[in-house]
């Protein structure tokens, strides 16, 4: 396995998050913007507005996630911060809080497609709950996407999957729809 390294989104890796989301946006000019805010902001916002906010929430310091590298050359990305942070996930039906208990919410993983079905997931997963655990979390939740037929197109993979989340050492907490389970970690204390 390739040995992944990871760093926060700051001001200083900014560049990398550009360079590895491209002129797209990762995916339609998405910007990791997608669960941060409404439907109505977000579509308006699509490509250059979304990079304009998300780099104004880096410029505050914002907890917004974590990319991965590979030699130095950003592969990977996992967006984690506090629930709360993901306005529509606070507002969705399927993905509601399953208890009042505080969580992080790993809400978007996206890896370069040269190095899809590595185990780059799991490992930006793992990642995720030390950084999670670092900045005082105690459970780390993740919403996978199940695959049709053990298939899903790269698309519609931004969630992940429940088995890299298994792999990760999260469990099925609840599922309140066939396709989308909600996964947790539970953070030990040490």
């Amino acid at each position: 396995m390739l040995e992944l390294i990871c760093k926060e989104l700051t001001n200083e890796s900014w560049k990398d998050f550009e360079k590895l989301f491209g002129e797209r946006g990762a995916c339609g000019g998405c910007w990791c913007m997608n669960w941060r805010t409404t439907k109505k902001n977000f579509d308006n916002g699509k490509g250059e507005g979304n990079r304009q906010t998300i780099k104004s929430w880096v410029e505050l310091n914002r907890t917004i996630g974590i990319i991965g590298y590979i030699s130095d050359e950003p592969v990977a990305w996992c967006s984690v911060a506090p629930r709360e942070d993901f306005i529509r996930l606070e507002n969705s039906r399927v993905l509601k809080p399953i208890d009042d208990r505080p969580v992080w919410s790993v809400s978007c993983l996206f890896i370069n497609k040269n190095y899809r079905k590595q185990g780059i997931s799991v490992s930006m997963l793992q990642q995720a709950v030390q950084f999670a655990k670092k900045n005082g979390a105690e459970i780390v939740e993740g919403y996978p996407t199940v695959p049709y037929n053990n298939n899903i197109p790269d698309a519609f993979a931004w969630t992940g999957i429940p088995s890299a989340y298994e792999r990760a050492g999260f469990e099925e907490a609840a599922r309140r729809s066939q396709s989308r389970p909600i996964m947790r970690c539970y953070i030990t204390k040490e």
